[in-house]
């Protein structure tokens, strides 16, 4: 059930043209979106050094995956690819191979003297320095570089829109993460929150609506916490100038340049934090069509006892305050969810609350995990794992089937209507089935007839599963008046 559920783990094989006689990059992400990214800057950045990248993983000179240490089957995962690459590499002994992403800080010493299953390890601010790391893995010797950055953000990079379907893309505005959260790896991995300069996100912008592209994500781990000042830390703003603080750009102010300057492009952002999203960032959404209404907002948990163990700085009351100041200035704005349950100590009165506040919002879309301890995180420091195994995923099934009711019941709420679908890519299921989304995220599919991807076609919902709306385009189609619907909890 595709929206679903998450399993916080996604590979993908990244590819371009190759040109005969440049050495060859195979290059694969898993986690989250951020991951996805930062591969396209590295396949910028190494297309400078002569790589092209294939899809080909015996003809790779250089093999790198991008990974995620946010749960425990993303590690198992990428082991796993580890395995794979190096049994190639016996048949391709030329063949040098890389570890990229969160995994790499964490693991570094395992990976390159333990088990020697890499020549390469670069953490996500390092990336500028391949080229010198690449130099020393030629020369045969194994090279690191896991130093995080109080200032990178690749703003100068023009990524490589690799596996792009030519419609939509990702915009990367922040790094880092300052929350600490008890259960998150994030901010060990990839340093301290520090935000993009605007110009630079709007030339990129720029040059993605010029090349043909349809809707832009602002992509970052917290993107309610942009705050651009001249450049630097977060967490310094205090420390800036009386000039710097009255022109400073926080989230709110960036999202409604954007939407001002690119009227024709549907935007999205991602992710956000409840207690760092402002009314004035829901104002902004409310003032612009472009901006689509979806926000995905995590809670992890509808206890307050367990909110307080996971450091989440907001309330389950407060919460709700901000899920009904949503729905007052955006009826329509569809929200999604991340839960994690058998956090430590979880009872089942706080698995109940869970259960209780997903009744109350109920989300059109949840990404739902078991808790897995991770090693460095203050839960893996100070608290025990206590929750069985069996407790953890009957709670985790009753999460699941709650979401699984809610997602059917906010989309059953479009039958009959009509609404805008940006046509992403050809259905799954059937070569004579367009698939797009609609602002609120959901995903549309619809009989090709003579539309083309990248159209904005007004389609007639006549069905739906809990994870996709069915239906046909309306008589006038293509982009035009478009019909919003109120979902009403």
């Amino acid at each position: 059930m595709e929206k679903i559920i998450n399993e916080a783990i996604q590979g993908s094989t990244l590819t371009v043209e190759k040109n005969n006689g440049k050495r060859k990059l195979f290059i694969e992400s898993y986690g989250c979106q951020m991951n996805f990214s930062d591969s396209e800057i590295v396949a910028s950045i190494l297309a400078k050094e002569g790589f092209d990248t294939t899809h080909l993983l015996e003809e790779a000179d250089l093999v790198l995956v991008n990974t995620c240490s946010i749960r425990e089957k993303a590690e198992l995962t990428v082991r796993k690819r580890l395995e794979k690459y190096n049994s190639v590499k016996k048949i391709n002994p030329g063949m040098k191979i890389g570890v990229l992403g969160c995994m790499a800080e964490r693991l570094k010493s395992k990976f390159l003297e333990e088990e020697k299953m890499v020549d390469l390890v670069v953490g996500p601010d390092a990336y500028k320095d391949l080229p010198n790391l690449i130099e020393e893995i030629d020369a045969g010797r194994n090279a690191v570089n896991v130093i995080l950055s109080k200032d990178e953000t690749y703003g100068d990079i023009s990524p490589v829109r690799l596996q792009s379907n030519g419609v939509s893309a990702f915009v990367s505005i922040t790094r880092g993460c300052d929350n600490m959260c008890t259960f998150c790896v994030v901010p060990f991995t990839r340093g301290r929150e520090r935000s993009r300069d605007p110009q630079s996100i709007l030339s990129e912008i720029e040059d993605l609506v010029a090349k043909g592209f349809k809707e832009i994500t602002l992509l970052g781990q917290n993107v309610d916490s942009f705050l651009w000042y001249g450049g630097g830390l977060k967490k310094d703003f205090e420390k800036a100038s009386d000039f710097q603080k009255a022109t400073a750009v926080n989230f709110a102010k960036l999202l409604d340049m954007v939407a001002q300057k690119f009227q024709s492009t549907r935007l999205r952002f991602t992710t956000s934090n409840p207690q760092d999203m402002t009314i004035d960032v829901i104002k902004v959404m409310a003032k612009h069509d472009n901006i689509c209404k979806y926000i995905h907002l995590p809670i992890q948990s509808g206890s307050n006892r367990i909110l307080k163990a996971m450091n989440r700085l907001h309330t389950r009351e407060e919460y709700f305050t901000l899920i009904d100041t949503i729905k007052e200035y955006i009826p329509d704005c569809a929200i999604s969810q991340d839960i994690i349950t058998g956090f430590p100590t979880e009872t089942e009165e706080d698995h109940q609350d869970t259960l209780s506040l997903m009744d109350y919002v109920k989300y059109d879309y949840g990404f739902m995990f078991a808790y897995s301890e991770r090693p460095g995180t203050l839960a893996e420091r100070k608290l025990d794992d206590d929750i069985p195994l069996e407790v953890k995923k009957r709670r985790l099934a009753e999460i699941i089937d709650k979401q699984r009711a809610h997602s059917e019941y906010r989309h059953r709420s479009f039958i009959g209507k009509t609404v805008e679908v940006l046509i992403e890519k050809e259905s799954k299921k059937s070569d004579r089935h367009w698939s797009g989304r609609t602002t609120q995220n959901t995903v549309v599919v619809f009989p090709k007839e003579h539309y083309q991807i990248g159209d904005f076609v007004m389609v007639r919902i006549d069905e739906c599963t809990s994870a996709t709306l069915l239906g046909k385009a309306s008589p006038s189609a293509l982009k035009g008046e478009t019909f919003t619907c109120t979902l009403k909890a």
